[in-house]
């Protein structure tokens, strides 16, 4: 890692030790120069943007005939660790604030291909990364709990080998495969005990189980928001003790819904209303002149 991405990291890391700020997902550098531009401290990926701007699938259940190799390889056309890798160093390279990175189950179930996953991420110039729990097996949704704190384990080795600084996220998706509360606060938890520096559970989104996870877990918070409009702000979520709010793939989906909004008036009225709404060639250039 140059030095100009050391200082980032190290800001980064800097941005979990006390406070609330809002941490917005890009998938591309344009997409994070924008969010750059808009003045927010560092920008994280959102896998399912990546994998929609290619025209993928993102992380879901598998379908029957769906396997996952250690090598992080998928069919079915999901998108693969190195494919992942190559977008996160692009986006790295080319903005001027820290960059996390959506690295979904680690890209394989065994401790040491998340290990592995947590290296390239580091050689890819980003500031930090989350590893979830689930395995997009309906069978198996999350994977089993002790096998979830040796993969965060892995990883916790992997950036302390790296030697630079990294903001290591555990995330746990009890929630949304409709376990409990008291399992996602076991969970998180957990892999907050064995090196995540920041926990993570989406699916929480009111003020009562927001509130429980603060009060509970031994660590930062992260929350996801905007995936249905949520009606809590950056301020109650400040009050609420939340430590970093995501956005998920919420921008990424919004995007394409006017794409689709626009395609959809082409194709069957053969009228142009949706250009009245666009940023100009100008803006845009502006915003994009100039690089990093």
């Amino acid at each position: 890692m140059d030095i100009d991405k050391r200082e980032r990291a190290e800001r980064f890391v800097e941005l979990h030790r006390a406070g609330c700020f809002l941490l917005p997902n890009a998938w591309d550098v344009g997409s994070a120069r924008i969010l750059q531009a808009a003045g927010f401290p560092a920008v994280a990926t959102t896998s399912a943007g990546v994998a929609f701007s290619l025209g993928r699938p993102d992380h879901d259940f598998f379908a029957d005939s769906e396997k996952e190799n250690e090598k992080g390889e998928q069919s079915e056309g999901r998108v693969d660790r190195e494919t992942m890798m190559r977008r996160v160093r692009e986006i790295a390279d080319g903005i001027a604030v820290p960059l996390s990175a959506d690295l979904e189950d680690g890209y394989g179930e065994a401790p040491e291909t998340v290990a592995a996953t947590i290296s390239m991420t580091l050689a890819a110039g980003a500031a930090g990364g989350n590893i979830e729990d689930f395995t997009g097996d309906r069978a198996r949704p999350l994977y089993d709990a002790e096998l979830s704190v040796d993969r965060i384990r892995a990883a916790r080795a992997a950036v302390d080998a790296g030697g630079e600084p990294f903001v290591l996220v555990g995330r746990t998706d009890v929630l949304l495969v409709g376990g409990s509360l008291d399992e996602s606060i076991r969970r998180a938890n957990a892999y907050l005990a064995a090196g995540a520096d920041c926990a993570f559970v989406p699916g929480a989104a009111d003020a009562t189980t927001i509130g429980t996870l603060v009060r509970e877990l031994d660590g930062p918070l992260n929350v996801v928001m905007g995936l249905t409009g949520n009606a809590l702000s950056l301020d109650d979520l400040r009050e609420l003790g939340v430590r970093r709010v995501t956005v998920g793939g919420s921008i990424a989906r919004a995007m394409y819904r006017h794409l689709l909004g626009a395609a959809r008036e082409l194709a069957e009225r053969g009228t142009f209303s949706y250009a009245a709404d666009q940023l100009s060639q100008t803006e845009l250039n502006d915003l994009f002149r100039g690089g990093t």
